[in-house]
């Protein structure tokens, strides 16, 4: 019995994969702009556009539902190996990490429609360099799975300390807002809520990078190369 499927078999698995890839594709681009509209509404406390981006948020639910059923069709009628297993798994994956992103998002729009009432938010300089770095971590990421370019990928996951720096350098700045004026106390608290949640969009695309890696090279990005399993 031999074990070499017909090339009709594996041209359709192929087709498939490449299937479940488009899909995860087009999830991310999608996402990728509910990020980039949240931000913009933010930034110019514009209460439509954060409805539309709280309103999106059931497109991207239907996205990763639609990449699990993909998934489980092939894990339960190819009985994928090695690194046709690993890109399914990890499909899974990235299409949680994205599904995650739009809910930060969607959160932060809905925080904008609290601070719709309020007279004044304190300038914040660092928050739409901290929305700008956030916003290329997705681009990349999205460019490194498509490429299957986990060096990219590590620059990606990188990129998370200076993320870190924006958020703590925005919290210290909002600590002294409300120090100095016990009446921003609220609207400073709901600043932090956004800062936090823009910090877990970049962790997300920071996981996404670590399973694109993981896709590749069959190891975490912080593994040794010798204790890599076999391919």
């Amino acid at each position: 019995m031999t074990d070499i499927q017909p090339s009709h078999i594996v041209r359709s698995f192929d087709e498939q994969l490449g299937l479940l890839t488009e899909k995860i594709v087009a999830m991310g681009g999608y996402v990728e702009s509910v990020v980039a509209d949240s931000m913009d509404a933010l930034i110019r406390r514009d209460e439509a556009l954060a409805q539309e981006v709280i309103d999106r948020d059931k497109r991207v639910d239907a996205f990763e539902e639609e990449i699990d059923q993909m998934a489980i069709r092939l894990f339960a009628t190819r009985a994928p190996m090695a690194v046709d297993l690993r890109t399914i798994a990890m499909a899974l994956k990235i299409s949680n990490s994205l599904e995650r992103m739009s809910d930060h998002a969607k959160n932060n729009a809905k925080r904008l429609a609290r601070l719709g009432a309020r007279a004044s938010i304190p300038h914040l300089a660092i928050l739409p360099r901290m929305g700008q770095t956030v916003q290329s971590m997705i681009k990349d990421v999205l460019d490194a799975y498509i490429q299957r370019d986990a060096e990219k990928a590590l620059r990606v996951w990188r990129q998370d300390e200076e993320v870190d720096r924006f958020y703590d350098s925005l919290n210290r700045e909002l600590m002294t807002y409300m120090l100095e004026d016990s009446r921003q106390i609220g609207t400073c608290i709901e600043m932090q809520f956004i800062a936090k949640n823009i910090e877990r969009i970049g962790d997300q695309a920071t996981n996404i990078a670590e399973k694109v890696h993981y896709m590749v090279h069959a190891r975490g990005i912080n593994r040794p190369l010798e204790e890599s399993p076999s391919r």
